[in-house]
């Protein structure tokens, strides 16, 4: 068994991530539900070599080393991978995930395409994209850039871990930086990228205090800066945003914050109620002069009733996203529950639309 017919197992059957660990066999990840790929159980033996096979020597040694990797991999007709290795109970494992060939239009997304072809067209300020792993932010960012890339005259700037989309030059210059290869981390390359002339800066992950502080300087002095995080909603985003720096700045983040954030879209990825595939479900918050209030003010928490009321200008609920997915029969009331994070204020929903 070789990565090549795991790889292409993957991607006829469309799936979304390949799993290989020792003492089982392949697993593939299929409209969010783990399947065998076959019956050939994978000793620790078989798993490294398949995994050492998409490696080079420097690549080795930094796991050996370090015992944890990301990189990326293409494999001709076949794809590109966003890949980490690791090791688990003393042997070699990874999780390989597509990625696909083509940057998706966000026409076919799920997102409302006018709001983030909006945000998209901003000369400046900060946009962040959020969500669990695997509910699409990088594929929504890759989009974005994308429709950047065509229709401005701009430097793009990408700070990725790893690259996953390559895009070429269009209208745009494109520069994209993997970390651990082009640069030692996103905090390093944030502090510098200031000096590369850049129009557009994106950043694949907003992880601690450092590039936090970074990207809201970048967005502060003129840039358009999109970045993600792994929170679930706007208000938990901007808690997050806030949370993470010392009680004596939170204030002045909060102020700072007010000033140049353009939008948040939280998504998530939920199963068709026929069982084939997913479809987006998505949070948008638009930075209002109302909101800005809001924020600025320490009154996070009054937020989703001004999403709620925001309805003309593009701004949506989660809960207003899953009820709408179950209105036109994309999504089982169950899984809309499920899917909720107030899931009190969307039966609320149910009941007065019922």
């Amino acid at each position: 068994m070789t990565i090549e017919d795991l790889v292409q197992q993957l991607v006829e059957r469309e799936g979304s991530d390949l799993h290989l660990g020792a003492g089982t066999a392949p697993m593939i990840r299929i409209h969010g539900r783990l399947v065998a790929a076959g019956d050939s159980v994978l000793d620790a033996e078989d798993v490294r070599k398949i995994v050492y096979s998409i490696l080079d020597n420097e690549q080795i040694r930094s796991f050996e080393r370090d015992q944890e990797l990301d990189m990326a991999f293409g494999i001709s007709g076949l794809g590109r991978f966003r890949t980490n290795v690791f090791y688990q109970r003393g042997s070699v494992g990874a999780i390989l995930r597509v990625i696909p060939t083509q940057v998706p239009e966000l026409s076919g997304l799920g997102l409302p395409v006018d709001v983030c072809e909006g945000l998209a067209m901003k000369k400046k300020g900060l946009v962040l994209v959020t969500g669990a792993t695997g509910s699409g932010k990088s594929t929504s960012l890759a989009s974005m850039v994308d429709f950047i890339n065509r229709g401005r005259n701009d430097h793009i700037v990408t700070i990725e871990d790893p690259i996953e989309f390559v895009h070429r030059n269009q209208n745009c210059r494109v520069t994209q930086r993997e970390v651990g290869t082009d640069t030692p981390s996103f905090a390093s390359a944030l502090r510098r990228v200031l000096r590369q002339d850049p129009d557009v800066i994106m950043v694949g992950e907003l992880r601690d205090l450092e590039s936090i502080g970074s990207a809201l300087t970048c967005a502060e002095t003129g840039h358009l800066t999109f970045g993600t995080l792994h929170t679930n909603d706007a208000v938990q985003t901007l808690n997050r945003l806030i949370d993470v720096f010392p009680p004596h700045q939170q204030q002045q983040v909060r102020t700072q914050l007010s000033f140049v954030l353009e939008g948040i879209v939280c998504q998530q990825l939920v199963t068709r109620s026929d069982g084939r595939g997913r479809v987006l479900a998505s949070e948008i918050l638009l930075a209002t002069p109302a909101v800005r209030a809001l924020i600025r003010d320490d009154k996070a928490h009054q937020i989703p009733s001004a999403i709620q009321t925001g309805g003309k200008l593009g701004m949506r609920t989660m809960n207003q996203s899953l009820y709408e997915l179950y209105r036109t029969r994309q999504i089982t009331y169950e899984e809309a529950i499920s899917r909720s994070t107030d899931t009190e204020e969307l039966k609320r929903i149910f009941q007065r639309q019922s």
